[in-house]
This record gives structure tokens, C-alpha cells and sequence, in this order.
């Protein structure tokens, strides 16, 4: 039986085998996504902004959800990875960058849909090259901001503007900052991590179990402000990190 390269996503970057053929469990997942990101632009066209942000972050979730459903139940295709990848491109490329606008961009004229755009082409440029250099990345990095990230960044500021009752038209030159730099860390060389390093299958100390319990309360009292912290960190920890190894190449070569 011919064997193929297996159905990646964005928050994974393990390459099963994958068969032929399309199976309903895996893609129920994908296409749950990729109807987040559609109600997500729906949503901001109406003005229902934080239906919007919380519809892309559900997208985060069941984008997290069917490539593990297909290798749990061994329904890995050619067909999913694909579909999988133009459902990111939606839910993580067009959604953010279109209610972004719709908040707040749309005031700066030119400037605003360039910064979307920006972010957009980001996107489809990061999905390209993720798909393409499956064989050869190293699997404890991203190289680039992942599309996934990126869309939280810009959902949790909506989501946390709109909670504080916060006007888009007042945040309007952040906005752009965000959108267009979120937009260029995707097409970056500079590298995340992937945590793909963490046992999820392995025993855990009893701690453990209540630092999760913890982080659970933590991030229900006030989801929004917390989700948005959390990404704005790891989208700031790659900078950082890059800066050290840069700092550290060059007193290594001065020794």
C-alpha cells in the first residue's frame, strides 16, 4: 500500500503516514475551524467584536484538535494536511487581519489595509513554508511566528479593548503596529518554541495536576487580559531569545 507524508498542522509538526482517502472525524474538526474564522469576519462586520476575538481563539482549539483525533484514530490523509492548511489560512490569515480592520484599521485610510494586508500575506507566506520544509525543520522550533500565535495577538487586543470599552478609532496606530509586525514575525527566521520537547503522555507529579487546575482559574477570571499577556509573551520571546544567541555569537568570537 503506497504511504505519504502525514497531516501536519500549525501547533504540530510530526509526519505520520498518511493514506488515501477522506475520512469524516478528523475534517468535522478542520471545517468546525474554518467556520470559527468565517463567523469571525461575519461577527466583526456586525460589530460584534468579541464574538469575533472569542470565535478565533475556539479556532485555536479545534485547529489543536483534529490532527490529534486523526493520528489517535489513525486517519491521517493527503487530503486532511491540505484542507487543514487552507482552513488555517481563514481562520488565522484572513479572519484576524478582516476584524482587525473592521475595529480599527479602517480609520487610517491606506495605511490600515496595508497593515492587514501585510498580516494576510504573512500568513499565506508562513502556511507556505511551513508545508514546504516539513522534511528538514527542526521540530523543537517554529521558524517564524506561527500563524496560530499571530491571530491570538491580534484577538486578544480586540478582545481586551472591547472588554475595557476601549474605541478601535483610539487604538488605531497600536493596532497597525501589531497587525503589520505580527504580519512580518510570521516571515521571520527568527525561531519559537515549539514545546514539542513536553511528554503529554508521560506521569506527571501530583503538582503538577493543580498548577493546571491553577493556570485554568487564573486564565477564567479574566480570559481575555490573560490569553493576550500569554501570547504577547511568546510572540516577545523569540525576539529576545534571538538577541541573546546573537549577543553570546559575538563574545564566543571575540575570545
Amino acid at each position: 500500500m503506497e504511504s505519504e507524508p502525514a497531516k501536519v498542522t500549525e501547533l504540530d509538526q510530526e509526519r505520520p503516514k498518511r493514506g488515501r482517502g477522506i475520512y469524516l472525524l478528523p475534517n468535522l474538526f478542520t471545517t468546525a475551524a474554518l467556520f470559527a474564522g468565517f463567523y469571525a469576519v461575519l461577527a466583526a462586520m456586525n460589530g460584534q467584536f468579541e464574538k469575533a476575538a472569542i470565535a478565533i481563539f475556539l479556532a485555536m482549539i479545534l485547529d489543536g484538535l483534529d490532527g490529534r483525533v486523526a493520528r489517535m484514530t489513525n486517519t491521517q490523509t493527503a487530503f486532511g494536511a491540505e484542507y487543514d492548511s487552507l482552513s488555517d489560512m481563514v481562520a488565522f490569515g484572513l479572519a484576524p487581519s478582516l476584524v482587525m480592520y473592521e475595529w480599527s484599521l479602517s480609520s487610517l485610510g491606506k495605511l490600515g489595509w496595508m497593515a492587514a494586508f501585510i498580516y494576510t500575506a504573512g500568513a499565506a507566506l508562513r502556511l507556505a513554508r511551513f508545508n514546504s520544509r516539513l522534511d528538514t525543520a527542526d521540530k523543537r522550533f517554529f521558524t517564524g511566528l506561527p500563524s496560530p500565535s499571530a491571530a491570538a495577538i491580534l484577538a486578544g487586543f480586540v478582545w481586551v479593548a472591547v472588554d475595557n470599552a476601549v474605541p478601535g478609532q483610539d487604538l488605531a496606530w497600536l493596532a497597525l503596529v501589531l497587525t503589520a509586525g505580527a504580519g512580518l514575525l510570521m516571515v521571520s527566521n527568527i525561531l519559537f518554541h515549539s514545546f514539542k520537547q513536553i511528554d503529554f503522555k508521560g506521569k506527571v507529579p501530583f503538582f503538577g495536576i493543580v498548577a493546571v487546575m491553577l493556570a485554568f482559574a487564573v486564565i477564567l477570571s479574566e480570559p481575555a487580559l490573560v490569553l493576550f499577556v500569554i501570547f504577547l509573551a511568546y510572540t516577545i520571546s523569540g525576539p529576545v531569545l534571538a538577541l541573546n544567541r546573537l549577543v553570546k555569537r559575538r563574545k564566543a568570537n571575540e575570545k
